[in-house]
């Protein structure tokens, strides 16, 4: 019985010589391993938002610098992975670069952030996708963490099926989510080029009207780089891609990075214009949307696609962590059970463990998302900051053709995300005062 409860959930199994066949062509890769990235356009500029709002109208007028820092960052770590994907073309993420470049402390401190940022990513995607659904429907407030469960075993199983499959179930959401969101901008900005779009009186806006100090801004920055969260998952993932498989990656990870800057820009642009600000019940996302679209048709199509992106992006930990795991179980740093591939030809030990780590932090935090970020963006610029640092060292060591160009663009992302680290692990630790 248990088998056959397997073979119906799971599928049946599948021959070594499948392996190339389930390789993820460069549309089924986007999908897969960006949703966890584009999925922060929900909350980046809302983030952002949240800091500046404490200087009322005039703190508000500071978004789009802030955002367009944000990308220019972007820019930089979007341009590092790329360099590391093609000079470890059989994946190359934090602890790779960090082993071989920076010795083995680093590698399994890059190697622990990392695998802790994959559980806390499905931990609080799912509990914000939840969240948007409740908040819908607050009938089902109290049932919460249930349905994360839920929502949970559903993206287990379709992962333990295989990256074919998984590919199959959650592209369809990705794409509408960059196009009805794409829609969204594009309909903003004509209407706020002829005049048809009111902004919100600024005397609506709350906060006080204080001088926006430097502080005030770095703070709105490193919230705002919530939106770089998931960039790595690419390079991480370079054996999960058709052959070639490095360029394929690198050009995969170009147009996420595209797709993400636009995106995150558009919806600052529009938040900036309609004077939008984070209210309680109601996400800046939905704002927007409700004063371009009223409350038709594509509001509630845009609504839907946020909701189901939130949710879906846990799927960028499951292509991420089972294969991160598995490289460490193969250095003796993890149970060696995770090297192994089960009959879908995925790490399916390291998906089980995943999927029971991550539903231990949502039932312990009673699926609560907002006690679960703080710890969220630390993981993620550790693993930045020793994988830009050890592709300095890498450059400066091997001295190839054009190396004084590559080590400077690493040296310059090192410095700016360990920035970002220390403001964020700044504003972790007066959290934990207030809370």
């Amino acid at each position: 019985m248990p088998s056959i409860l397997k073979r119906v959930l799971v599928g049946r199994p599948l021959k070594s010589a499948q392996s190339g066949i389930e390789r993820l062509t460069k549309k089924a890769a986007l999908a897969i391993f960006s949703s966890d990235a584009l999925s922060s356009v929900a909350y980046a500029t809302e983030e952002i938002l949240l800091v500046l709002v404490a200087a009322g109208t005039y703190g508000l007028r500071y978004s789009l610098p802030v955002a367009s820092a944000i990308v220019v960052l972007l820019v930089i770590v979007v341009a590092s992975y790329r360099q590391t994907i093609r000079a470890y073309p059989s994946g190359g993420g934090a602890y790779i670069v960090a082993k071989d470049n920076l010795g083995q402390i680093p590698s399994l401190v890059a190697g622990a952030s990392l695998l802790v940022d994959y559980i806390l990513t499905v931990a609080v995607s799912i509990s914000a996708g939840v969240a948007a659904i409740t908040s819908a429907l607050p009938s089902m407030y109290p049932k919460r963490v249930t349905i994360a469960i839920v929502f949970l075993g559903f993206i287990t199983i379709g992962n333990l099926r295989g990256v074919r499959e998984s590919a199959k179930l959650f592209a369809i959401p990705t794409y509408l989510f960059i196009g009805s969101l794409g829609a969204l901008i594009l309909t903003g900005l004509i209407r706020a080029a002829t005049g048809t779009l009111a902004p919100l009186p600024e005397s609506a806006v709350p906060g006080a009207f204080l001088v926006v100090s430097p502080f005030l801004l770095l703070r709105a920055f490193s919230s705002g780089c919530t939106a770089l969260t998931g960039i790595e998952a690419i390079s991480n993932g370079v054996q999960a891609f058709r052959k070639p498989e490095s360029r394929n990656a690198r050009t995969t990870l170009a147009v996420m990075g595209t797709l993400l800057a636009a995106l995150f820009v558009g919806v600052t642009v529009l938040a900036k214009h309609l004077n939008v600000f984070p209210v309680e019940g109601e996400t800046v996302i939905s704002q927007i949307a409700r004063a371009v679209f009223d409350r038709g048709f594509l509001y509630y199509l845009i609504q839907a696609s946020t909701a189901v992106i939130l949710l879906l992006a846990a799927n960028t930990s499951y292509a991420g962590f089972p294969r991160l795991a598995s490289i460490l179980a193969r250095d003796r740093y993890l149970p060696v059970q995770l090297v192994n591939q089960g009959d879908r030809l995925v790490y399916s030990n390291g998906i089980i463990s995943l999927a029971f780590l991550s539903a231990l932090l949502i039932i312990g935090f009673n699926g609560d998302a907002h006690r679960l970020i703080p710890l969220y963006a630390v993981g993620v610029f550790i693993g930045f900051s020793l994988s830009q640092f050890g592709m300095v060292r890498k450059w400066a060591s091997e001295r190839e053709r054009g190396w004084v160009g590559h080590m400077l663009l690493n040296l310059v992302g090192g410095l700016a995300t360990t920035a970002v680290l220390i403001v964020v692990a700044f504003r972790m630790g007066e959290w934990h005062e207030l809370t």
